[in-house]
């Protein structure tokens, strides 16, 4: 695929959503769609592990509260901006990533699982009882807006509706590029047999530690946007059923396709509006929505071709 096409294929996807706001002014409704864009980072980030490499991961909500304290604790203890901050969020993030890519050399499927959802844990327990440094179970409070020259983020969400828009184009862009190359496809063949990969000749052990960096930097990422825009956090806003929810959105889109992923942060996030008159019960349409799809459409809604073609004929 040319570098042009996919350009144009993300101008497409995203063109709606750049002119939304000349649609609809509400504040509400752009509020919404920005933290639904936070969704659709994560669940591209998620992706990388789980959909191109076949790692499951249960604690991603962890690798975004490393990102949203990382910019909280340097924007309030040392005064640094959003822009520099949102670079240090996603490399920290990036460190631990690396970190928690080490088990996945020796453990693998329920085991590694097992592993990334005790660092999920591990991250969310430490947070909330390190009071001297991140407020503990009240948070930390007082974090700055971006800002762009004189122009200062307000509590107006146009700015952040579009911040959130372009880092998720540029992702889209850089992970398609990424599912063309040598990487991308090394990831795929990890993913389909590691041992056939690794006598091929495939560094597996490295690539399976970059997958999780590359996952944990964009999840960074996601994390200073989220605490620059609340600017206020508390350990519960990255709790298990984070990691659950963007993995479902994740599944739901279609493992091992970028725009699949994003479809599926777009439907479960928006769900929670939807469902609004119906909150009593929204938990559970939110289950037989997802029983249902893992009946009729397995492989998600626009699931990976190769993953199509195994649950239809099994694989080759």
């Amino acid at each position: 695929m040319k570098i042009s096409l996919k350009k144009s294929e993300v101008l497409v996807y995203l063109l709606p959503f750049a002119l939304l706001p000349l649609i609809d002014r509400n504040a509400y409704h752009l509020d919404v769609m920005t933290t639904v864009g936070i969704y659709v980072l994560l669940a591209m980030g998620l992706n990388v592990t789980v959909g191109f490499a076949g790692l499951l991961n249960l604690g991603y909500a962890a690798f975004f509260a490393i990102g949203a304290y990382t910019y909280a604790l340097l924007n309030i203890n040392c005064g640094w901006p959003f822009w520099p901050g949102l670079l240090a969020a996603g490399t920290v993030s990036m460190v631990f990533g690396f970190i928690i890519g080490l088990p996945s050399i020796r453990v693998h499927g329920d085991y590694l699982a097992i592993t990334t959802l005790g660092f999920g844990e591990i991250v969310r327990i430490a947070f909330n009882n390190l009071d001297r440094w991140t407020g503990g179970p009240n948070g930390l409070l007082g974090i700055d807006r971006p800002s762009l020259g004189p122009w200062k983020f307000s509590v107006n969400a146009l700015p952040y509706y579009y911040l959130v828009l372009a880092l998720v184009a540029l992702t889209a862009y850089l992970l398609i590029r990424m599912s063309h190359s040598k990487f991308g496809r090394a990831l795929v063949a990890i993913r389909e047999d590691e041992l056939a990969a690794k006598c091929m000749g495939v560094p597996t052990l490295r690539l399976k530690i970059h997958a999780f960096g590359l996952s944990a930097f964009i999840a960074g990422v996601a994390g200073c946007v989220f605490a620059s825009k609340q600017t206020i956090i508390t350990p519960d806003s990255f709790d298990f059923v984070l990691s659950v929810l963007v993995l479902a959105m994740v599944v739901l889109g279609g493992m091992g396709n970028v725009w699949g992923s994003a479809l599926g942060a777009v439907c479960l996030g928006l769900l929670p509006e939807l469902l609004r008159d119906f909150a009593a019960y929204r938990m559970l349409l939110f289950g037989l929505l997802m029983i249902f799809m893992m009946i009729l459409r397995p492989q998600g809604l626009l699931g990976n071709p190769v993953i199509r073609r195994e649950l239809k004929h099994g694989p080759s």
